[in-house]
């Protein structure tokens, strides 16, 4: 079977991309994608704690051309980035914890109520860490924000997102997204999608 790991954070606009592109590969492929929510925070702290020191002290040219990169990746896909937007970095916690929660049953409801979260902290620039944002993205979707936010709340979500950031750092990942083929074919970021292509035609 074609299968995708992706482990993802909405905080980060290189995964907008890549959860916006993934989709219509996998579909082409016949490949199943398994949606894994993370803190890319937590990663940071663990593994990659440079993430933090080029933020305070960017080099301007890099900064520049990935800001130009960005917008260029963004038009190719149709989708609108505002970078930075005005709460950035933000606290992803709670969309996290709804990504994981409404992926129980079927999971049909989270890669909708996920492109939601990216297209307002992205596109519009709203903070998602805000209650009230949440609840009108649950709405803009047709869920019901009570029955999300008491699943957020529950100790069981909480400790399943952890597990979930812990495992991308025991696999090697080092930040979002970072996508797996076949359980061990590790890929990172948007840009290394048609690697994963290739991946997948191998299998």
């Amino acid at each position: 079977m074609r299968d995708i790991e992706c482990f993802f954070d909405c905080s980060s606009p290189w995964t907008y991309l890549c959860f916006h592109n993934l989709q219509p590969l996998a579909a082409e492929l016949g490949a199943r994608i398994d949606w894994r929510p993370i803190l890319v925070g937590g990663v940071f702290n663990a593994v990659n704690p440079g993430v933090y020191a080029s933020r305070a002290n960017p080099v301007p040219a890099k900064l520049a051309y990935m800001k130009k990169s960005m917008q260029d990746w963004a038009a190719l896909a149709g989708l609108t980035i505002v970078f930075p937007p005005p709460v950035f970095p933000v606290n992803s916690v709670k969309a996290m914890r709804a990504c994981l929660a409404l992926q129980d049953g079927d999971g049909s409801r989270m890669p909708g109520f996920a492109r939601a979260v990216f297209e307002a902290y992205w596109g519009r620039g709203e903070d998602i860490s805000q209650d009230p944002v949440l609840a009108r993205i649950c709405a803009e979707v047709g869920l019901d924000s009570d029955e999300v936010f008491a699943a957020i709340a529950q100790p069981a979500i909480k400790d399943r997102l952890k597990a979930n950031t812990d495992e991308l750092i025991r696999r090697g990942g080092f930040g979002s997204p970072t996508m797996f083929v076949g359980g061990t074919d590790m890929h990172f970021g948007n840009d290394s999608l048609p690697l994963v292509r290739e991946a997948l035609l191998r299998r």
